[in-house]
């Protein structure tokens, strides 16, 4: 790593946020992009959402650090936090915190990641050059920043999948984007106004589906004349549902037997098999068609279909990607969710997350590409793995642990049982995964929905 200069961190989340603490803690100095107006802006816009893991599984152990001397009170640790609270109670603090806040940039999307003078066919004394972080602030003007690393940690909220099928966007669904509402929308609070009384198709099998379901349902008992649309892929919702009493996470088990509960007496209009082909918005409202020629009229759509990373800015490096689910190559096959459903993601550090791009990585959830078994809890176990590394600390970034609850439910989606108890993770540097073999908790530390990259619908 380039001496004398800061790492870059892209993004101002819990991740991006951890990783900041822990290069602060080895002596390196971080200089942290964040698109939003503020720390944790993604996570602003699902405020509304309940999280399925309590606090003691949300909170970075370096930021903990960091916020303890300025007389920070700590959550409860077994409450389930709303996506609000831990913005408000957590990631405002910790930005506030003159250490974070002096090398915060809010306001600033990054555009490009490259090495200084070369793009991605030119290697001679690559590892050696800096890099270069093309930014754009909120007024429109672009500058150059160079630095010495590069830790990723920008998400994959701004990068919903489409609804089509086969990865594409249906026929016409950029025409009817008008119709297409935000994937976690506040139906009960702020967006109300746009679902009230109305005809609402939701689209996905996650729980972002099932969270927006049921706040619907709540909806419709105050406001008369509002008829909620189900549309899935698979040929049922039991995959939604999940494990019910069994589940490992009461919160995710009582979301899907309520959410059942609502379909079995008619409230929810569920619709199976439902790939959908086209989008034909009219003054009627916008018909969605099935592949099978079946049509669904609906005065807004939302989609609950996962998310992407977005790939584009870096372009110009020279990224090892799994080329199914567009995670790091070493992460790909322990988190591809057409293998894995029931299987484990071991906590996993710098050596699994390198790519041939030296002291570049991509963390957090834009990590596990378009997989959806992300766990918060990862995330800041990869951060300080790499703040190692990249501090020059090889056997502590190899030394990898996480400790998660105990529970027998696991799945790449929505919390299916697996029927077998939970039993201690490996390290992935051990390579001693294997599908089934050793389940665990999903989704820990992600707000319902957010954690699926996979459409599920």
């Amino acid at each position: 790593m380039v001496e004398n200069l800061p790492v870059a961190v892209i993004g101002a989340g819990p991740v991006g946020l951890a990783a900041a603490a822990h290069l602060l803690e080895r002596g390196l100095d971080p200089m942290i992009f964040e698109s939003g107006t503020s720390a944790g802006a993604a996570i602003d816009q699902w405020r509304h959402i309940r999280l399925f893991s309590p606090w003691r599984f949300n909170l970075d152990a370096a930021a903990v650090r960091l916020l303890e001397p300025t007389g920070w009170e700590p959550p409860r640790l077994t409450a389930l936090p709303y996506g609000g609270e831990l913005v408000d109670n957590y990631l405002a603090p910790l930005a506030a915190i003159p250490a974070i806040a002096s090398r915060l940039q809010t306001g600033a999307r990054v555009l490009a990641v490259t090495r200084r003078g070369l793009d991605k066919t030119q290697g001679r004394k690559r590892d050696t050059t800096p890099f270069v972080v093309r930014v754009q602030d909120t007024a429109g003007e672009v500058r150059d920043v160079t630095v010495s690393a590069v830790i990723d940690a920008s998400g994959t909220w701004s990068r919903p999948n489409p609804l089509g099928t086969s990865g594409l966007p249906a026929i016409g669904e950029d025409g009817a984007a008008d119709r297409i509402s935000s994937s976690l929308p506040d139906v009960s609070g702020r967006d109300r106004h746009s679902f009230a009384g109305g005809r609402v198709l939701v689209v996905g099998a996650g729980h972002s589906a099932a969270n927006t379901l049921i706040n619907l349902a709540e909806l419709a008992k105050e406001e008369p004349g509002t008829r909620i649309l189900w549309a899935v892929r698979g040929g049922s919702a039991e995959k939604t549902y999940g494990g019910g009493d069994a589940d490992g996470l009461p919160a995710r088990g009582q979301l899907g037997s309520r959410l059942r509960r609502l379909v079995e007496a008619g409230t929810i209009e569920l619709h199976t098999d439902f790939s959908i082909s086209s989008l034909a918005d009219s003054e009627h409202g916008v018909t969605v068609t099935s592949g099978d020629g079946r049509a669904l009229v609906a005065d807004v759509v939302v989609p609950c279909t996962g998310f992407r990373p977005d790939l584009d800015m870096l372009r110009e490096l020279r990224l090892d990607l799994d080329p199914a689910v567009e995670a790091p190559t070493e992460l790909g096959p322990l988190i591809d969710p057409e293998f894995h459903s029931c299987g484990t993601v071991p906590p996993h550090g710098a050596r699994v997350l390198a790519h041939t791009e030296k002291d570049f990585y991509i963390v957090g959830m834009k990590s596990y590409g378009r997989a959806p078994t992300f766990l918060l809890a990862t995330g800041y176990e990869q951060v300080r793995s790499v703040a190692a590394a990249l501090a020059g600390d090889r056997a502590a970034a190899d030394t990898v642990h996480l400790e998660l609850p105990e529970t027998g439910v696991c799945s790449s989606d929505a919390g299916t049982s697996c029927d077998v108890p939970a039993v201690a993770l490996a390290s992935a540097e051990d390579d001693s995964s294997s599908c089934c073999s050793a389940p665990e908790p999903v989704l820990i530390g992600i707000p319902t929905g957010l954690a699926h990259g996979r459409s599920g619908v």
